[in-house]
């Protein structure tokens, strides 16, 4: 960890992940602090980079976007521009939420989101099978998702 977090920043943390549209004075209420001690933790937060942004967390099925794909990349080779390159790449489509760079057998985890098989398979087609220096791309459709959160399991500090 960057910065040390003591129990009132894991407190108000944890109420900013419930709902990050509480009103600073039910922080500070159910934080057991001051409102100005929490607006200024909130900032310094803010400031620090701990807390990156506060959004509206959507139901993806809900917007039309009801097929998730986890697909595995790999690369052909390990040059100095592939790997850079491959990222530059995927961050332009908006179909990939989730871009993580893996250590074994293949390169890349790429979780994506689209309306159906056939908008998946021209995006394979289309897009993701082009970048220059894919080898292979090994896909599977989610079924259901048992777990979705976004909320980190934080833990207080140790003494």
């Amino acid at each position: 960890m960057d910065q040390e977090l003591d129990a009132l920043d894991v407190r108000i943390l944890d109420l900013l992940q419930r709902d990050a549209s509480l009103p600073i004075a039910e922080i500070a209420e159910q934080a057991a602090s001051s409102r100005t001690v929490v607006w200024r933790r909130i900032q310094r937060l803010l400031d620090t980079g701990v807390i990156r942004g506060r959004v509206a967390v959507l139901d993806h099925r809900k917007v039309g976007l009801g097929v998730m794909v986890i697909s595995h990349v790999k690369m052909a080779r390990h040059g100095r521009d592939v790997l850079p390159n491959f990222l530059a790449a995927v961050k332009l489509f908006p179909q990939v939420i989730e871009c993580h760079t893996l250590m074994g057998d293949v390169d890349f985890l790429l979780k994506i989101l689209v309306g159906s098989i056939e908008e998946y398979e021209q995006f394979f087609w289309q897009k993701l099978s082009k970048i220059e220096g894919v080898q292979e791309i090994s896909s599977s459709i989610s079924m259901s998702q048992t777990v979705n959160t976004t909320r980190l399991p934080l833990r207080l500090p140790q003494n």
